[in-house]
């Protein structure tokens, strides 16, 4: 193994230690980092531009050859989360910018770490792959929509603006990542071991970026909000499951699209609330991504036990 290849395993093996130790250090330690917040977009560019590398028009037919199960599975994702996020926000009775930021990441498309949980936990990959593709591509239509139909009880929301900020913070990285693999060829083959650590690494210092930003509501709201994104996510992976096994689906399906849908993409939620709401609108998916990724080791690792 390379020097390259364990630092690579040592980050993606230990991610959810990493995030947790990090938001730790930020949160008790916030002036150096707290500045840093316009570093998030270019950095979750990196991600989502690392993930568009890694498509392959294998990713597309997978899409084409099973569009009943991505169909559900996209549905579930758009009809669970965003109306759970404001049904908890509404039951909260949560600051106006706390729900908001509820509702926006639960308005978010599926995240990349949702493949790997996947994996670990025996369901089906190729469905949680094409799923995340397809959910992504859908976001600057689903994110305004749903953030305006939500969130516009609360606050104006800016659904033009979201729409322009998704295309720009999503689409184009992934569309020039997939063009540099269709120019490499089979010559990227170099890069791809190293994409999963790096695109760890840029979520850990997302998460901790914003952890900073927000150290002071987090040392007043945060336990509170941490009840709530728990319950979103809980009741994302549940409801998931449910939806999936209700539609016919088997157990490694039904796996792939609970996870699917209760990991979202929080990094894209906190770029999105720094650009157009406020910090403390990003607070809750920051401690999503804390959380979800704790919460799908734990189902992985249960899974995985209880294998199909």
């Amino acid at each position: 193994m390379t020097y390259t290849s364990r630092i690579n395993s040592l980050v993606t093996d230990y991610f959810t230690f990493w995030i947790i130790l990090f938001s730790v250090i930020t949160f008790l330690y916030p002036a150096p980092f707290a500045g840093l917040t316009w570093l998030i977009v270019p950095v979750l560019g990196v991600i989502m531009f690392g993930m568009g590398m890694t498509l392959t028009g294998e990713d597309f037919r997978r899409i084409a050859a099973r569009p009943r199960d991505v169909a559900i599975g996209a549905a579930a994702q758009y009809g669970i989360m965003p109306v759970t996020g404001f049904v908890l926000a509404k039951v909260f009775q949560l600051d106006p910018m706390l729900a908001t930021g509820v509702v926006l990441v639960g308005s978010c498309p599926g995240g990349t770490a949702s493949n790997v949980i996947t994996y670990l936990a025996r369901g089906d990959v190729a469905l949680s792959v094409a799923m995340t593709s397809v959910t992504t591509l859908m976001a600057p239509l689903m994110i305004p929509f749903f953030m305006y139909v939500f969130a516009g009880q609360w606050i104006r929301v800016p659904a033009l603006e979201l729409f322009v900020s998704t295309i720009e913070i999503i689409i184009l990285p992934v569309a020039l990542g997939a063009g540099l693999r269709f120019l490499l060829g089979r010559r990227i083959n170099y890069v791809l071991p190293v994409l999963p650590g790096v695109s760890s690494l840029s979520i850990i210092f997302i998460v901790g970026v914003i952890v900073a930003a927000n150290a002071a509501s987090i040392a007043k709201v945060g336990p509170a909000v941490a009840v709530i994104v728990m319950l979103h996510n809980v009741a994302g992976l549940a409801l998931g499951y449910s939806a999936a096994r209700l539609s016919g689906m088997d157990v490694k399906k039904a796996r792939a699209v609970s996870i699917e849908v209760g990991m979202q993409n929080s990094g894209l939620a906190v770029a999105l609330a720094n650009i157009h709401f406020t910090p403390l609108a990003a607070l809750p998916a920051a401690i999503f991504s804390v959380w979800h990724n704790i919460s799908g080791s734990a189902i992985a690792w249960w899974w995985r036990r209880h294998a199909v």
